[in-house]
């Protein structure tokens, strides 16, 4: 009886051992798949989530089952400064965040957003890739941002309730603005009164009368569907809407040299994938907004758009770097 019971626990215990084995093993695989939290403003149709998809589907195929991406989509995240905030917590590993957003942390971001600055996308991109580019990624990187590459939103246009060409007609209208001082500058130049809202609020502070008009770029502008409450929009392209894919350095950190090497490569591609769509995404946004009642505008009176910007040159010049460092870029 002592014989058979011994056996029997030694089987009990060799199974239990067995069993225990398992889940461990298990965890232990698990364990090498690092969820990545991203934020995306927008839909699955849109360049803001197909670039994520593009980066997962390169990283995956460079390091299979190391990384899941996990891709918060339509703003449910919260819009750019929240997201922002959320990096510098670790809550969001990665997102794609415009310039002018991540300026309270680095103000010298502004120089890609002064207005009437680049001549085209071209322009801008030969600044990015430079010294310039350069600099402002060692300067977002002391803020744990850490960029993986440049990307271009396109040029933003004026966006309104009534049809208005002329700048003197915005004088007395109340504009939404993104958080930055550089905008805030910009639109009051023009005698508006600007207002500070996210972009995932826009939406209803237009149609509630909060705000009487906006500025965006023409993806943006179908994306959240605001030809309904701004149905014109006056091509100014008075700021080409410059952008960053960021990560987190609390998540960044945490990667060996090989990785950070895979997640570089990947982003600089995604970056290239990003701006290739967006070009596209604008012929079929336009095409969406005019359908659904938007309206495209010529502005009249161009030279006065520049005349009333220039102020901004002379007022940010001391936070970018200098007259002669914008002038430089101006002739690049």
């Amino acid at each position: 009886m002592e014989k058979f019971n011994r056996r029997t626990l030694l089987k009990t215990a060799a199974a239990a051992g067995a069993a225990l084995a398992a889940p461990v093993y298990v965890r232990t695989a698990a364990a090498r798949t690092t969820t990545i939290t991203v934020a995306s403003l927008l839909g699955d149709d849109k360049p803001e989530t197909k670039i994520w998809v593009r980066i997962g589907e390169l990283v995956e195929a460079k390091l299979p089952g190391q990384f899941k991406f996990n891709v918060v989509k339509n703003g449910a995240l919260g819009g750019e400064k929240e997201v922002a905030e959320g990096a510098r917590l670790g809550s969001v590993q990665a997102s794609l965040s415009t310039i002018s957003s991540l300026s309270g942390w680095v103000p010298e971001l502004q120089i890609l957003d002064l207005p009437f600055l680049f001549r085209d996308s071209d322009h801008v991109r030969r600044t990015v890739d430079g010294r310039v580019g350069a600099d402002l990624k060692q300067k977002l990187a002391s803020q744990n941002f850490v960029v993986g590459g440049f990307i271009n939103y396109g040029a933003r246009h004026l966006l309104t309730k009534e049809p208005i060409t002329r700048p003197e007609q915005l004088k007395g209208k109340t504009i939404r603005v993104i958080q930055s001082p550089l905008h805030t500058r910009l639109w009051s130049a023009f005698g508006t009164t600007p207002v500070g809202i996210p972009i995932t609020e826009t939406y209803n502070a237009l149609s509630t009368g909060v705000a009487d008009a906006m500025d965006l770029t023409k993806s943006a502008y179908a994306g959240f569907k605001l030809y309904e409450v701004v149905p014109y929009m006056t091509e100014t392209g008075h700021i080409w809407a410059s952008g960053v894919i960021f990560y987190a350095a609390s998540f960044w950190n945490r990667l060996d040299d090989e990785q950070k090497a895979v997640f570089l490569a990947a982003s600089q591609e995604g970056a290239a994938y990003f701006n290739q769509l967006i070009i596209e995404d604008e012929a079929a946004s336009v095409e969406q907004s005019l359908k659904n009642g938007g309206k495209l505008l010529k502005p009249e009176a161009f030279e006065e758009w520049q005349k009333g910007a220039q102020g901004v040159w002379q007022d940010f010049a001391g936070i970018v770097g200098g007259l002669d460092r914008i002038k430089t870029i101006q002739a690049a």
